[in-house]
């Protein structure tokens, strides 16, 4: 009896075959497969297949990010944190996958694999907790939005934020247990960059001046104020009247 990845059709493959030295008498598939026979198979599969073979998205890989993000500060609580990168996930494949392809036997099976929650089983209860105070995944801001924060881009970690969003808020901040200064890219009202700091403060003392004489003009329904820090912040344009 073999229960094998085949690589030709991308399934898992269970049959029993019957010989008499070399020569094949008979061949039939099994009427069922042992689940821990046909997870290991569909292990040896994703292994061949490699990780692109995994239902990544924006969120996963966010969240693969965020766990490096964590992994990475300097004493960082309920450490070690495991590694999240292509190398380490490949390395240890037998220890965090095989729960989460119960069921499974083809390729396109694995587009239902429970990705966020395996690679969050790879915790301990407290850093699962940490995680959130340590890598969250989004932040709110003075207009009361929540903003994802992106940790697999340039200048990570980072927000897109649209400036009039953030009047009043004095200083950049910051995560990691307060140790990281988030990069904000601040937008105009059309979602273009017209400012990219780790330094709020800074910006509001010096460059928000030349911002605000450049963008009056184009966006006059938009609310530039002289002293940003005792701005109430907004979400959109104002009301016309």
């Amino acid at each position: 009896e073999q229960v094998e990845w085949d690589v030709l059709s991308g399934a898992v493959l269970a049959h029993r075959t019957r010989r008499f030295g070399a020569l094949l008498i008979e061949d039939k598939p099994l009427p069922s497969v042992p689940p821990e026979q046909a997870a290991a198979a569909m292990l040896a599969g994703v292994r061949q297949l490699g990780l692109a073979a995994l239902p990544w998205d924006d969120a996963t890989e966010n969240l693969r990010a965020r766990l490096e993000f964590a992994r990475r500060l300097p004493g960082a609580p309920h450490g070690p944190w495991p590694a999240s990168d292509d190398e380490a996930l490949l390395r240890e494949l037998e220890q965090w996958l095989p729960p989460w392809l119960e069921g499974m036997s083809r390729r396109e099976h694995l587009a239902r694999l429970a990705l966020t929650e395996a690679l969050l089983a790879r915790l301990s209860g407290p850093q699962r907790r940490a995680l959130g105070e340590l890598a969250p995944s989004d932040i709110a801001v003075p207009s009361g939005s929540r903003i994802r924060i992106d940790y697999a881009g340039d200048g990570a970690p980072a927000i897109d934020v649209r400036l009039q969003e953030v009047f009043g808020l004095a200083a950049t901040p910051r995560i990691g247990g307060g140790t990281v200064p988030i990069t904000m890219r601040l937008l105009s009202p059309a979602q273009r960059p017209v400012q990219i700091t780790r330094d709020l403060g800074g910006f509001w003392k010096s460059s928000y001046a030349e911002v605000r004489k450049q963008m009056r003009g184009r966006y006059p329904r938009h609310n530039w104020p002289e002293d940003p820090l005792a701005a109430t912040p907004t979400r959109g344009a104002r009301r016309r009247t």
